[in-house]
């Protein structure tokens, strides 16, 4: 369940009613809030587009231990979001995602310390070349400047956008909802000093959850302030941000993941990419939320497959044919058209049994939101075909739909993965948060 203040910032829902005076003085100080924390933020991003790689790793490495040296204050303020949503009724799935404890916060600090071994992308030259009339010309990486992150619940998502945004050079302005809003207070308070105690403005990280939910809108019209904004969350909360925000959006998707199980599947390798994909963590948007298996495959790998489902505590959700398979004790709930289009987040999986790999890829063309897709089988034109026709960010072949994340990528922390396709796709690292600029070196060169 999601909280009242959690809830999508819809227009004329999201800002306060302009009931009377009051009530609009109150939107004018939030929108005049959130423009002062964007221009420091603009300011501070100045300081940090010109700071050498030593300087941005050494801050990094600075901020991973002052977030270790906080666990037990993070872990207290974080005992408090989980006991508040806990009373609210958030599901499991979403408790999870939201729950810090030692070993993950010393896991979101050695992902700043990978962030620091990585390559700096501000100055990578692009391409660049000489022409003809002598004028030499390169395209270079360089900061954003300011980025907007408007999340949900994900206390490890304000690390990584930190991280990441100093990294590329930019300054990251952060709201993070009503569900974490505890555990970001100290994050941010904690990430602040650190950067402050290395010589760093400590407005390169700011957060706005204080204002709320108006705050939010106010972020998302910021335009000219804050350079671009990245929504991550459920579907709701994307497709308001991209619809109401004036500032331009790099638009993250939610995970309706699909594996295939082909003809030619090796049985033992599909269940436990299955298992994994659905049951390793199944909070997060590349769990697998449907399960497709070819019908020569049917009769001997879904017996086992949903047996070991339900063991692990997943509900079924199938087709009739699969329920036709079901094992004794394992029950199979029928399955609709909202079952193969939903982002479950929860130990729910729709099954379906197809009639060959032209009826999986149609099946995942009218239902898939674009983020992963897998397919396990030993027949090469099957994943060739599989690989070529589906247009999702990421495809994988013979491995889990886990995987599709920044840190398993080797792009070190992300800070969303993208579903559209201008700029950025996929999983989001350091270049995904640059742009580009172009340099010209001439020798008194005028245009004739």
């Amino acid at each position: 369940m999601t909280t009242t203040e959690d809830a999508p910032v819809v227009a004329g829902a999201a800002e306060p009613q302009p009931a009377g005076h009051a009530a609009a003085g109150a939107t004018t100080d939030v929108a005049t809030a959130v423009e002062d924390v964007a221009r420091r933020a603009k300011v501070a991003s100045r300081t940090l587009a010109t700071a050498t790689r030593a300087t941005k790793d050494a801050a990094l490495l600075a901020l991973a231990d002052a977030l270790v040296a906080a666990t037990d204050e993070i872990v207290a303020a974080n005992a408090v979001d989980l006991e508040r949503e806990r009373t609210n009724g958030m599901s499991e799935g979403l408790l999870d995602r939201l729950a810090l404890d030692g070993p993950r916060i010393a896991a979101i600090a050695d992902a700043l310390r990978a962030l620091a071994g990585l390559p700096d992308p501000v100055g990578e030259v692009v391409r660049g070349s000489t022409l003809p009339n002598g004028l030499r010309l390169r395209q270079l990486r360089v900061p954003m400047g300011v980025v907007g992150m408007i999340y949900e619940a994900r206390p490890n998502v304000t690390v990584d956008a930190a991280g990441l945004a100093l990294k590329s050079g930019n300054a990251v302005i952060l709201r993070g909802g009503s569900a974490a809003a505890s555990s970001n207070e100290v994050i941010v308070g904690v990430l602040s000093r650190a950067l402050e105690a290395q010589g760093l403005p400590g407005d390169l990280v700011q957060s706005i959850d204080r204002h709320g939910r108006p705050g939010a809108v106010a972020l998302m019209h910021a335009r000219g302030l804050v350079d671009v904004l990245v929504p991550r969350g459920g579907a709701d909360l994307i497709r308001t941000v991209v619809r109401e925000s004036t500032v331009p959006v790099i638009e993250t998707g939610v995970g309706n993941v699909h594996v295939y199980v082909d003809a030619s599947a090796d049985r033992a390798m599909a269940l436990e990419i299955l298992l994994n994909a659905k049951t390793q963590r199944v909070g997060v948007c590349n769990a697998a939320e449907t399960l497709l298996v070819h019908a020569d495959a049917a009769q001997d790998f879904l017996p086992a497959a949903l047996a070991a489902l339900t063991a692990a505590g997943v509900v079924v959700h199938g087709d009739d044919r699969t329920a036709g398979l079901a094992p004794e004790g394992t029950e199979v709930l029928a399955a609709t058209d909202e079952d193969w289009a939903t982002e479950y987040l929860a130990p729910e999986i729709a099954v379906r049994v197809v009639d060959d790999l032209d009826a999986a890829i149609e099946h995942v063309r009218t239902w898939t939101s674009g983020h992963t897709e897998a397919i396990v089988t030993r027949d090469l034109a099957s994943s060739e075909r599989f690989v070529a026709e589906l247009d999702s960010a990421a495809i994988m072949v013979n491995a889990s739909t886990r995987f599709t994340d920044g840190g398993q990528f080797g792009l070190g922390a992300e800070i969303g993965i993208s579903t559209q396709k201008l700029h950025a796709r996929g999983p989001m690292g350091l270049a995904e948060l640059t742009t580009t600029k172009w340099v010209v070196h001439g020798d008194g060169h005028v245009r004739p």
